[in-house]
């Protein structure tokens, strides 16, 4: 979705990875907090790679020409981090995927979408 839009409107895409760190004040990760941190770190670049390797082959095949890849791994409060992101970054629309397990009040939006999209003054794009 993203990258049909940088296409169309000719944008940089922001890629943003959140290792949520307020899980590890939890005692019972005590003892793994370092190696689950270090862990979670590597998977955000690990995904961070896959997207703009994705971004690269539709380039090559003339699919999103111009679009600028901007990637970011960061660590707080999930949904701080990506409000706080938008304003910094000027970002026009943000894209955040549905993920629906959290709780009835939450059926249809993640716990971190929901939040994001209440409190954003920015455009939202909500995607399954």
């Amino acid at each position: 979705m993203a990258i049909e839009l940088a296409n169309l409107s000719n944008a940089d895409i922001f890629v943003l990875y959140v290792v949520d760190t307020s899980y590890f004040a939890s005692p019972r990760i005590a003892n793994y907090r370092v190696n689950l941190f270090d862990e979670l770190m590597e998977e955000g670049k690990k995904v961070v790679e896959d997207f703009r390797q994705r971004l690269e082959e539709s380039q090559c095949k003339g699919i999103c020409k111009n679009a600028n890849l901007i990637s970011m791994v960061k660590e707080g409060k999930t949904y701080n981090v990506i409000l706080e992101t938008m304003d910094k970054e000027g970002i026009d629309l943000t894209i955040i995927g549905a993920s629906g397990r959290h709780g009835l009040d939450r059926l249809l939006l993640g716990s971190v979408t929901e939040r994001v999209v209440r409190e954003s003054k920015r455009p939202v794009l909500i995607v399954p």
